[in-house]
């Protein structure tokens, strides 16, 4: 930070807190000890979802975990459990930087976790996501179940 009294652009921080959207930094000139008060905007890059016709959209938790939970309908599965798995999916794509990721990177994700946490739900939000048509498809996904 460049000193606002002598122009020295190296300082150190004395105290630091957060403050509603923002950190307010206590400072001090490392050349003439003047302090100064700095306060630094969190950015947050919005997560952006390039759907199969290369539409795009911001990334909606919400209609993730109505979609999940139309797959764990009469199923042993808690709310709170859809919710950590799409908080958690979420997270490693904000982790990773990415400003855009496609929904089949999502789809698949939601297939790995489901499948840890409920094979009938994996089957179903498999059936959807992946457009099965015939019976075929279904015994093609239960016979990889049982290999696993």
């Amino acid at each position: 930070m460049i000193c606002p009294e002598c122009g020295y652009n190296d300082s150190k921080v004395i105290d630091s807190r957060p403050a509603d959207t923002k950190i307010r930094r206590r400072r001090e000139c490392l050349k003439c000890f003047n302090r100064f008060t700095t306060y630094e905007i969190i950015e947050d890059i919005p997560l952006m979802v390039v759907k199969k016709d290369n539409s795009v959209e911001p990334f909606n938790p919400q209609k993730l975990t109505e979609r999940v939970l139309r797959a764990t309908v009469k199923r042993p599965v808690k709310l709170k459990t859809v919710e950590a798995m799409v908080d958690t999916i979420q997270s490693q794509f904000k982790n990773t930087l990415q400003k855009e990721v496609s929904s089949e990177k999502i789809g698949e994700m939601v297939l790995q976790k489901l499948k840890d946490i409920d094979h009938v739900a994996y089957i179903r939000f498999a059936s959807v996501y992946r457009e099965f048509n015939d019976a075929e498809s279904f015994s093609e996904i239960l016979e990889q179940l049982k290999t696993e």
